[in-house]
């Protein structure tokens, strides 16, 4: 079998897009669900807090950065597919605001359709490293065949281009990084609730990228009993 070298999902890059350029919702959601669909075959790495598996796969032609995942899997008493659902695909930006300590600042730019915008998130690091400006469109799309399955897609957006500019001034200002993530809520045979993210991302700036990689892992995985504490606090 011939090793794969070029990217399969040529539109989920963290090369951003500008507005004018953001493809139709319906190729957006395709790619997502075939590269979530491929993590299963990606190279294991560790398991992070006794229940979130990770994995990755190396920059392919085309890719910007390589790919990183994390998988867990949630008993309907510690969460269902509709409460994990509802806190992602309904103003994901600002509730991971709210559990996701980097981030400091997020802001709406634009609605495009119900299922689609365009948001900006501010994160601020540890010293020396400078605040980052993250400018993702978001897409979601919910099947409710069996097996239920949700699907979050963030594409990097470019807002500096002509025409652009008054969306441009809704960006803090910051070092500007670039994230493509694709998010996937399954609803399982037994009753659990999986939840998949993989991500692709550059912080932008003069971070050597073997740090970022040495490090994305259990940052994403991170993310997962964040999530929970908070869920758990606001019931």
């Amino acid at each position: 079998m011939t090793a794969e070298t070029s990217n399969p999902t040529p539109l989920l890059t963290i090369t951003p897009l500008k507005p004018s350029d953001i493809p139709p919702e319906e190729d957006i959601i395709a790619e997502g669900k075939q590269l979530i669909e491929a993590t299963t075959s990606w190279k294991a790495g560790k398991t992070f807090f006794g229940v979130v598996h990770t994995s990755s796969r190396p920059k392919l032609q085309g890719d910007g950065a390589p790919w990183h995942c994390r998988t867990s899997e949630h008993k309907p008493d510690e969460l269902t597919f509709d409460q994990l659902w509802d806190k992602l695909s309904h103003d994901k930006a600002e509730n991971e605001l709210q559990f996701i300590h980097e981030i400091q600042k997020v802001n709406k730019v634009k609605e495009l359709s119900p299922t689609a915008s365009i948001w900006t998130l501010y994160y601020t690091f540890t010293p020396p490293v400078s605040p980052r400006v993250f400018t993702e469109l978001q897409v979601t799309y919910l099947s409710e065949s069996k097996p239920r399955t949700g699907l979050i897609v963030s594409l990097a957006i470019d807002l500096t281009g002509k025409g652009d500019e008054e969306l441009h001034l809704l960006e803090e200002k910051g070092t500007k990084g670039r994230y493509v993530s694709v998010e996937r809520v399954l609803e399982l045979e037994n009753g659990n609730t999986e939840w998949r993210m993989a991500t692709s991302s550059t912080p932008g700036g003069s971070i050597p990228g073997f740090i970022v990689e040495s490090t994305m892992a259990k940052k994403i995985a991170s993310d997962v009993p964040q999530f929970i504490k908070w869920f758990n606090s606001k019931k």
